[in-house]
């Protein structure tokens, strides 16, 4: 039965807004230890007591998943701060490092001037589904 720190391995589909966002399909399955942090707080909360060979199917609503969308995550950038930005568009995503950290953001606005950009978790603010199948649990 999976409890704090229950080695698990888990066979999962993720659907987001009706479209297959991730699976483990083809890679294997997915191996974490409850209760140490390493998937999401509402996946883990849906799998405790469960076991292996068990099936679930589970929504995770955005405050258990990657958290509602920040309005303080969007920041606005000159636009000569961004490399090639007159080949990008609305809805490119950009990188960038500070202080030794790697930083994705999505392009959500370009004005003459400056860009909007948005350190939001891409799936910030959704609902996710979960097609599960527990592989093992030890």
């Amino acid at each position: 039965m999976i409890q704090k720190d229950s080695k698990v391995a888990i066979d999962y589909t993720l659907t987001v807004d009706g479209k297959v966002a991730d699976t483990s399909k083809g890679r294997g399955p997915l191996e974490y230890t409850q209760g140490a942090g390493q998937i999401i707080i509402g996946l883990e909360h849906a799998l405790e007591g469960k076991q292996a060979g068990d099936k679930i199917s589970v929504d995770i609503p955005a405050k258990d998943a990657y958290g509602e969308v920040n309005k303080e995550a969007f920041r606005r950038v000159p636009k000569t701060a961004i490399q090639n930005i007159e080949q990008m568009k609305v809805g490119d995503i950009v990188g960038a490092s500070a202080n030794g950290h790697t930083f994705r953001a999505k392009i959500t606005e370009i004005t003459e001037t400056e860009v909007v950009l948005d350190f939001n978790h891409p799936l910030a603010g959704k609902t996710l589904h979960f097609d599960v199948e527990i592989v093992s649990v030890k």
